[in-house]
């Protein structure tokens, strides 16, 4: 028994140092990634965005701007909502296309101002404003039309815009043709007193001239927009009268033009027309005044068609067409339009139906009246 432990002892003692040894150099640095469970052909699931990550995503290419601002050595620069320049810079837009509409501030048109030259070119549409003026001061903006045809429509995707302040400290308020306005109140629909500044920054205020005083914006019933003046919220006849604006900007305090604040008071829909003629029975040679007359809103414009008993054969007939402002009253006030058919050296033939037929935007109205030979 003795004999057989002794050698059970030296054979351990031979065999220890060799595995010791085998795992020593199995013990060696291992390769970065290695101990790492590959995965073999698993199906990884798509990540689905949110829902609200979802609609950013598609407002983001909605809103995708095409308008950018040709920077100097050839850069460019995408534009925000707003823009602020000094006064005689010189600038060039840009709108990604090969058919580009612009709009900009109409007075621009109206002149055919040489400062501002608008190109198409081959991917991209350029306007070019030079020696810019404080009446440069509004909305430039560009889109793509899609044309089939003769027929062109705007792509609501590819569109932009911003609003460009031409800062000039002795202009605090956008420039306009004329020294007096007369902004009408309508009781169902927001009023503006157009009275833009410059200077974003500018301090504005709104005054009336009789009683003087300052007129309270709360920011709800009255608020002051930067880019459209003061807007009534909910015209009412207490607010007519005559207002300005006063602005201030590190200086001397400015005045605006006038305002002439008018109520309008007059039911919407197709013109509310009347119709007659004097004299209503004629004697040949006579001449005979057939009147139409409107009723409406001060600021809808009314056209008038007339047909008649000589209209065939070429009767000539003198036809007149104006309107005016009335005061009814109370503050209210209404736009009277007329058109005056005028027959002279009445015939025989000119007896009959002299009919009148007056439109505007919500639609027509025909009237009719009797001319008789006495």
């Amino acid at each position: 028994m003795r004999l057989w432990v002794l050698l059970s002892l030296l054979l351990l003692q031979e065999t220890l140092p060799h595995v010791i040894g085998q795992s020593a150099k199995s013990k060696r640095p291992k390769e970065p990634g290695e101990n790492k469970i590959k995965p073999v052909n698993k199906k990884v699931k798509p990540k689905i965005p949110k829902m609200k990550e979802r609609e950013s995503a598609d407002s983001s290419l909605k809103s995708q701007s095409i308008l950018t601002q040709v920077m100097d050595k050839g850069r460019f620069q995408k534009l925000a909502a707003t823009l602020s320049l000094s006064a005689g810079q010189s600038i060039e837009l840009r709108c990604k296309g090969s058919n580009v509409t612009w709009n900009y501030p109409s007075y621009l048109d109206t002149f055919k101002d040489s400062r501002l030259s608008i190109k198409q070119l081959d991917r991209y549409g350029q306007l070019i404003l030079a020696n810019s003026t404080a009446a440069d001061t509004g909305e430039y903006s560009c889109w793509l039309q899609l044309c089939s045809g003769n027929k062109c429509r705007k792509d609501e995707t590819k569109t932009g815009s911003t609003y460009i302040f031409f800062t000039d400290k002795e202009e605090l308020f956008v420039p306009t043709p004329s020294y007096f306005e007369i902004v009408y109140l309508n009781p169902d629909k927001p009023a503006v007193i157009p009275c833009r500044v410059t200077t974003p920054s500018a301090k504005v205020t709104l005054h009336r001239e009789f009683p003087a005083e300052e007129i309270e914006t709360d920011g709800t019933d009255i608020i002051y927009d930067v880019k459209k003046g003061f807007v009534y919220q909910h015209p009412t006849s207490d607010h007519k009268g005559i207002v300005y604006c006063k602005a201030e900007s590190q200086g001397a305090p400015q005045i605006s033009i006038k305002y002439h604040l008018l109520y309008v008071e007059v039911p919407k829909g197709p013109p509310s027309t009347t119709i007659a003629a004097s004299p209503d029975r004629a004697e040949v040679s006579d001449s005979v005044h057939v009147i139409c007359t409107v009723l409406g809103e001060p600021d809808v414009d009314v056209t008038f068609r007339w047909q008649y008993p000589g209209q065939e054969p070429e009767r000539p007939v003198s036809i007149q067409n104006f309107w005016r402002l009335i005061n009814r009253g109370t503050g209210h006030t209404t736009r009277i339009s007329k058109s005056v058919l005028l027959v002279e050296d009445f015939e025989a033939r000119d007896a009959g139906n002299y009919i009148c037929i007056a439109q505007n935007l919500q639609g027509e109205t025909t009237v009719a009246t009797k001319v008789e030979l006495n």
